[in-house]
């Protein structure tokens, strides 16, 4: 049986931890709402931002539009979204393992780099030969996670798509955390370029898909509305992954403290049982003193 020194210092200790633990979660909850209330603003905008977008584009020929290009050299960028601290759970291992998992897929036929957001997703693919190089492509975007504002994310998504119409790679896909709930976060991935038609979708009433009248032209759709597309679609993902950060560490630090109430009431008990053992042995001593003396 452990000394009550070291019983009583390690109860001293595990309550300290819970006192960071607890404090964590509290921090966590309050910065969850805001960025819960960002995205939940934000998803629909982008959703059917991106939805008209991609019905349009399926009425533009390939040489109209310039943000669907037909595949020549199968070069494909990867953007792993992660954050910049941990003690989230599983929320940065989700990330990367997504992002390894389609590196085995594509890498065979593919060339892949990877465009790390969030500095744990840059320690895991700084060493490997897929890691991010020449200065054309955006560099040390982990700022992006502690100021997330549009005007922000904007210039690197107009970086990307520069870097796409020159032809530095053929396919963009943006993995991350997407905010289900508190305890829910589903990682995903999406296509950020090229912007591909939507898929034909059979009715019951009619096979054909919609045409659409542009006002003022097709020229205005494609450099103006489809751009704003990406940036939104690209600011959204960068919402999500940081609102599930706070879910997941909310649910973690939780977690934590419950398992640090749990280990210090065993503690407790455990510093009893000694107490009594050390008071039970003293009284002995006692006893067998005074029959020696009294023999």
């Amino acid at each position: 049986m452990p000394s009550l020194k070291e019983v009583r210092n390690r109860i001293v200790s595990v309550g300290s931890t819970m006192q960071i633990t607890s404090a964590m979660k509290m921090v966590s909850a309050a910065k969850l709402k805001r960025a819960q209330d960002a995205i939940t603003q934000m998803r629909p905008y982008s959703n059917k931002m991106q939805e008209i977008i991609e019905n349009v584009s399926s009425n533009l020929d390939a040489s109209e539009n310039k943000f669907n290009r037909p595949l020549s050299e199968k070069h494909v960028l990867l953007i792993p979204v992660s954050s910049n601290r941990g003690l989230a759970g599983a929320f940065n291992a989700n990330v990367i393992k997504k992002a390894w998992s389609i590196i085995r897929q594509e890498s065979a036929n593919n060339k892949i780099t990877v465009v790390p957001i969030g500095k744990k997703a840059q320690d895991a693919f700084r060493k490997t030969e897929y890691f991010i190089t020449g200065s054309d492509l955006p560099h040390h975007l982990n700022d992006l996670l502690n100021d997330l504002r549009y005007d922000v994310t904007a210039p690197v998504a107009e970086r990307l798509m520069t870097a796409y119409l020159n032809k530095q790679f053929d396919r963009a896909i943006i993995i991350y955390n997407q905010f289900k709930n508190a305890a829910v976060q589903e990682v995903v991935f999406e296509q950020l370029l090229p912007v591909a038609p939507a898929a034909a979708k059979k009715s019951e009433n009619t096979g054909s898909r919609a045409d659409y009248i542009f006002e003022p032209n097709k020229e205005f759709i494609i450099n103006d509305l489809i751009p704003r597309s990406i940036k939104t679609q690209f600011h959204k993902a960068l919402l999500d992954s940081v609102a599930s950060e706070h879910g997941a560490r909310m649910t973690a630090m939780h977690k934590a403290t419950d398992n640090a109430k749990a280990m210090q009431r065993e503690l407790k008990i455990t510093y009893n049982k000694a107490r009594q053992a050390a008071i039970t042995k003293e009284i002995l001593e006692i006893v067998g003193g005074a029959e020696a003396l009294n023999g």
